[in-house]
């Protein structure tokens, strides 16, 4: 198994369908499990938790992240970390690409 993975641009990791999600896991070892997800504009992923440290990339896109009911407006660039099971939600307000890290 090689000991490194490359990806020249992760925003061709997924194409997005029109009204969906989807989500891809691009690597997952002992320490983190990164996925790249694409949502439709208008798209929304319901408030829930998870019990895992999360950070969140915009890689393309426009986004409104809700933290702990504090709503946020969030554009290609920004980023966000999350201790365990905070309360969070998203809805693209257009087609958007974001990278999740998940440590373990």
């Amino acid at each position: 198994m090689a000991s490194y993975m490359a990806i020249e641009d992760l925003r061709k990791a997924v194409d997005i369908p029109k009204d969906n999600t989807v989500s891809r896991v691009i690597h997952q070892d002992a320490r983190a499990k990164f996925v790249v997800l694409g949502l439709a504009g208008g798209q929304e992923i319901s408030s829930h938790t998870v019990a895992l440290a999360t950070a969140v990339q915009v890689l393309e896109g426009q986004v409104r992240f809700s933290l702990d009911g504090e709503e946020n407006e969030l554009a290609t660039g920004a980023w966000v970390f999350l201790e365990a099971n905070v309360q969070h939600a998203v809805y693209a307000r257009s087609d958007a690409i974001l990278l999740l890290t998940l440590l373990q």
